[in-house]
């Protein structure tokens, strides 16, 4: 193990503060989760050692690589000590520089995206990823595909952990860095596709009577007038106003507006 690198990881805590906000879900316990981990070592024995195959679970409740197999060291340099003992860090310094910046704006609308869906909704959520890696010894470059879906969803909806089948590209996509796509079904049995290039079709779920207040909130009415409009209470008025907010990320109306006036919603 190199410990000059693993006591630098320890101190930097660079990349785990970026996840910050998926570390703070109010996460219930997983009644099945010793279960789905056995499921995972089953899985791995059975595909795991494919040459340039990985398969990892991140895990948000306290930001590590809670699972991992394949042959990380050749492909990465890194010793597996160093992703045991620092896993969310050392598995983020190996992406390429360039890439970094696109894969943290990516990981906030995997974030914000998946929580404005619904329970059902959300366990048919997945996205897809590639990036480049950098051997730390050798410096040589390799382009890696990764398909991620949630593997633990608690009873309220937090994304405890996920799943990451990784495969190593031998021919470099069309793309030129970090590129990505998530899609989820909606329950009306729609599938969402966004891409990196159309993230413009993002789709904001909001509630049946959250999409009325919302309608009444952009033709300009007051919380007084929408709870007249709609015979309900000022404080039922605030309370749903709070929740869209909530919703979409937004820290007051007016950015509720400008996130609204971007997005579809349904």
């Amino acid at each position: 193990m190199d410990k000059v690198l693993l006591k630098d990881l320890r101190k930097q805590n660079t990349f785990t503060k970026l996840f910050q906000e998926w570390k703070e879900q109010e996460f219930q316990e997983h009644p099945e989760e010793q279960k789905k981990m056995n499921e995972l070592e089953q899985l791995s024995q059975h595909i795991g050692m494919r040459e340039g195959m990985t398969i990892a679970c991140f895990d948000y409740r306290n930001l590590s690589l809670a699972f991992f197999t394949g042959n990380v060291e050749e492909l990465t340099g890194y010793p597996e000590s160093m992703f045991r003992s620092k896993g969310m860090e050392t598995s983020f310094a190996m992406i390429h520089p360039e890439d970094r910046p696109e894969l943290f704006r990516f990981q906030k609308i995997v974030f914000d995206s998946f929580h404005q869906l619904t329970l059902e909704e959300r366990h048919t959520f997945e996205f897809s990823y590639t990036t480049r890696w950098v051997h730390r010894k050798t410096n040589v470059i390799s382009w890696m595909l990764g398909k991620v879906r949630p593997y633990l969803i608690d009873s309220v909806g937090n994304f405890a952990m996920d799943l990451h089948i990784i495969v190593q590209l031998h021919t470099p996509p069309k793309s030129t860095g970090y590129d990505w796509n998530y899609s989820y079904q909606k329950e009306d049995g729609t599938r969402i596709f966004v891409s990196k290039n159309s993230p413009s079709s993002r789709v904001i779920s909001l509630t049946r009577k959250q999409k009325e207040i919302v309608k009444l909130i952009l033709d300009g009415k007051e919380s007084k007038e929408i709870a007249a409009d709609l015979n309900i209470s000022v404080n039922t008025v605030a309370t749903h106003r709070k929740n869209i907010l909530k919703k979409l990320q937004a820290r007051n109306v007016g950015e509720m507006v400008k996130i609204l006036s971007m997005y579809p919603f349904s």
